[in-house]
């Protein structure tokens, strides 16, 4: 059975794209496409799937509380049993969050807890760190925090730019996302007070090819296709 699933977005939607490509024969399907934000290429996209979408202008609203309670009111009205977030730059009310506690998802472009907020790739490339990624986790009220349900690993090389590492997170996202809503959607990823536990077979880990020959990588853990 595949359980309904609303998406919201702000942009482009290439992770919204993922989701879109990847759900046939999974345990979710994205039965609503929401936008903040008018004229996007999320939207195209969603409708070119033959998606139903809806804009709610966050501008049009006098408060945070009144967009929170329009974007409550689609969310239920549109059926969804779970809620992704894609790219979607508003941050949400503790009220909503809460209302979909366990059955909100984010995917941040950083190996949380490390690298919260933005400008994710700059701060990793200037700390020096030799392996960087993405995280699917479970929305909690605080920003960027949430126990953790898929991460994608992709190495920092030499000569590094923030687009070119940002380029090579964006393979394992697409991967990452997918992976993380079928697991969730499907139950073999049960999501807990502090922590996401997975079936023995599940790894939650996707890893770049360039690090799949790794000694350290992680026995059965996807490589990006």
């Amino acid at each position: 059975m595949a359980h309904p699933v609303t998406v919201l977005i702000s942009g482009g939607g290439s992770n919204l794209q993922a989701l879109i490509d990847r759900q046939a024969g999974s345990s979710y399907e994205i039965v609503q496409v929401i936008s903040n934000v008018s004229g996007v290429g999320g939207l195209a996209r969603a409708a070119a799937a033959g998606i139903p979408t809806r804009v709610i202008e966050h501008r049009a609203f006098a408060s945070r509380a009144l967009f929170d309670a329009a974007l409550g009111q689609a969310l239920a009205e549109s059926g969804a049993e779970l809620v992704c977030l894609a790219g979607f730059m508003r941050i949400l009310g503790p009220e909503l969050v809460q209302a979909w506690s366990g059955r909100m998802l984010n995917i941040h472009p950083a190996l949380l807890p490390s690298f919260k907020g933005l400008h994710t790739h700059e701060r990793a490339l200037a700390a020096g760190v030799r392996v960087h990624g993405c995280t699917v986790h479970v929305v909690r009220p605080a920003l960027d925090d949430g126990p953790v349900v898929v991460q994608g690993v992709v190495p920092v090389l030499p000569g590094d730019d923030p687009a070119m590492l940002a380029a090579r997170v964006l393979e394992v996202e697409h991967q990452a996302y997918p992976l993380a809503l079928d697991l969730v959607a499907s139950g073999r990823a049960r999501v807990g007070d502090a922590t996401v536990e997975l079936a023995p077979d599940q790894p939650g880990l996707v890893v770049h090819p360039a690090l799949a020959g790794a000694r350290w990588a992680i026995a059965g853990a996807p490589p990006v296709s």
